[in-house]
């Protein structure tokens, strides 16, 4: 087989979710796969890191696709245009399938397409976003669920969702859970120490990591926190991610609580730096309003590090009972579990126990075994 992926993601140092999950997947699946042919489409200049064997040809397409316009561009020009062009052996390139990691189709281009839509946070959170990529996205996505000859998505809640979202069959999603960094593991106490000296002035601290957006539920945390620590011990709020969609609300918040110098801001992080971050932690605390997977969750088991997390959309399905449970929209919810694993030792140490084994149901190896039969699916 002929095989074209949308590689746009693919950026050195820069790799987050969806990048991640591109990078992890397709590093094993070109290796375990050399029968097969695959073409890298990258829209700028790549580094060779990502060219994992001799079966990828990387190809550069512009225009650099970061925007709506350019989006549109990118899909709906230059690829269709690559994709009906000539080779020096003057052979037609058409795959025999194009893989789409970040979801984005080709509405033109004449080829098998599997998209991998994470989730549709955007159809539930329109304004959370600026409004020229809400509107893209609301009006492109349900185009590419139905050009798709399959769907690939990482949680039976976002196989749900998309399928009543956008009236597509069941049959024709497949869940493809996401893995987690062997990188991530249990630190020893003096590392623990070292990081909370580095960063918390050696105190113990609640984790949240992420981007940091009000679909994050960036600003009941905030609460939570401070009605926490009123009556609570020396614990810190550590929020590891870009401020990019930090807002004016979101500021007001901040600015009104009475522990905001216990609140610490690190931007964004190595993978190294968030794995000592991650090891280190009281607890993680990832209480989005809404998340097709939520990776950080799976991040802080493999640390040993127990998990609040919220009991709304793909959460209770990847934390099994493996996490503290909150309401995303009840402060006192949050703030309330934030107490008891402060204070309850047994009950943190009876969370990690089972996170540890929760965390092995998932693997990258897992994930792109899982993504191959969805692409094999997909040429059938």
């Amino acid at each position: 087989m002929l095989i074209a992926v949308n590689t746009r993601l693919l950026l050195k140092n820069k790799l987050e979710g969806i990048g991640r999950f591109t990078h992890e997947t397709l590093k094993r699946i070109t290796t375990s796969h050399r029968e097969h042919e695959f073409i890298f489409l990258f829209d700028r200049k790549f580094d060779s890191e990502f060219i994992y064997s001799d079966n990828i040809t990387p190809v550069v397409i512009s225009p650099p696709a970061r925007h709506p316009l350019l989006w549109y561009l990118w899909f709906e020009y230059s690829l269709p245009k690559f994709f009906s062009a000539r080779s020096p052996s003057d052979k037609t390139i058409k795959p025999d399938l194009f893989l789409s990691p970040d979801g984005y189709l080709s509405l033109k281009a004449n080829v098998t397409s599997l998209p991998v839509i994470h989730d549709i946070n955007f159809e539930h959170y329109p304004k959370a976003l600026p409004q020229v990529y809400s509107w893209y996205y609301r009006h492109y996505f349900p185009k590419y669920a139905a050009k798709a000859k399959r769907i690939a998505t990482v949680s039976e809640f976002s196989k749900s969702d998309i399928s009543k979202m956008y009236s597509v069959p069941l049959e024709k999603i497949d869940v493809v859970y996401n893995g987690v960094n062997d990188g991530f593991r249990p630190l020893d106490e003096m590392s623990i120490q070292s990081t909370r000296k580095k960063y918390s002035a050696g105190a113990p601290y609640f984790l949240f990591t992420g981007a940091i957006h009000e679909r994050k539920n960036i600003e009941n945390l905030l609460r939570a926190f401070d009605r926490f620590r009123n009556n609570s011990p020396n614990i810190k709020l550590i929020l590891a991610g870009n401020k990019k969609w930090w807002t004016a609300s979101m500021e007001k918040t901040y600015s009104s609580m009475q522990y905001k110098r216990e609140v610490i801001f690190t931007g964004r992080m190595s993978d190294e730096e968030l794995h000592q971050l991650t090891g280190s932690a009281l607890a993680a605390v990832y209480v989005s309003k809404f998340e097709g997977f939520g990776i950080p969750v799976l991040e802080a088991m493999k640390c040993n590090v127990p998990v609040i997390a919220s009991n709304v959309t793909s959460l209770p399905e990847v934390c099994g009972d493996a996490a503290l449970l909150a309401a995303p929209d009840s402060v006192s919810s949050i703030a309330d579990a934030m107490k008891i694993i402060s204070a309850d030792e047994q009950k943190r140490k009876a969370l990690i126990e089972k996170g540890k084994v929760r965390v092995e149901n998932f693997s990258w190896d897992r994930t792109a075994n899982l993504l191959w039969e969805s692409m094999e699916k997909a040429v059938k």
